[in-house]
């Protein structure tokens, strides 16, 4: 009887994820531009003022405001932990996505939960956590669709994301968190990873095996076209009155 081959690594993509730095960067910047017009305008935060998700202001033609909030924040603590999940999940995501995937996933994610949070409350919100449940939804879709691949692995990663989703989600219960924003995210950053995320399958014959992507960047523009659609709809339905 002849012996299976030994296992082979197959190298998964890696790339610097320079998105993630960049975003993170603007972010920051923009945290210390709060930081100082508190500082010379008497405890005024005018960045968050002119760009936090306030609805009055959205239904009066401030459509900037769908997606602005992911680049403010409330305190050292809210931009700290907002930027250590970015960092934590979006390194590694962007090199399975790739640049312009990636930046795709978080524009529509932050996008989708403002949308959300502007259909279903009030309150005034801020922060890049609607992006950063996105990318948390888009990394569970990524395991379900690869799973063949990954296996056993994948069954676990994909608990421990739902298990954290879960968790932020009910803490999200507590008074002054804009939940309706985390869920819109999730939602956007999963119906984007469905359509337009990574499907990876194993190409060669052994022991010359490689990763391809059977989706290109137009997956990923279309799917960035759906999400913006949905949400889209919802805002025309929240300006209608219904």
């Amino acid at each position: 009887e002849e012996a299976p081959p030994p296992q082979t690594n197959i190298s998964l993509p890696s790339t610097p994820p320079r998105v993630t730095y960049t975003i993170m960067g603007i972010t920051i910047a923009v945290y210390l531009l709060q930081v100082a017009s508190k500082f010379f305008f008497s405890g005024a935060d005018y960045p968050a003022a002119l760009g936090m998700k306030i609805n009055e202001a959205i239904l009066v033609g401030e459509f900037w405001r769908l997606i602005t909030p992911v680049l403010l924040h409330g305190s050292l603590m809210h931009i700290g932990f907002n930027m250590y999940a970015l960092l934590a999940i979006g390194a590694g995501m962007e090199s399975r996505m790739g640049h312009a995937r990636f930046l795709l996933l978080y524009l529509v994610s932050g996008f989708a939960g403002n949308v959300f949070s502007f259909f279903f409350t009030d309150a005034y919100s801020l922060g890049a956590s609607t992006a950063v449940f996105g990318l948390l939804a888009a990394e569970g879709v990524f395991l379900y669709l690869n799973k063949d691949l990954f296996g056993k692995r994948a069954q676990r990663a994909l608990s421990n994301i739902v298990m954290i989703a879960a968790v932020n989600l009910f803490i999200g219960t507590s008074p002054g968190i804009d939940n309706w924003g985390h869920i819109g995210g999730l939602l956007g950053g999963l119906i984007f990873a469905w359509f337009g995320g990574p499907r990876w399958e194993v190409e060669g014959v052994y022991p010359l095996l490689r990763l391809v992507d059977r989706r290109d960047i137009g997956s990923a523009v279309g799917a960035a076209v759906i999400v913006a659609g949905i949400f889209g709809a919802i805002v025309v339905v929240k300006f209608l009155g219904f």
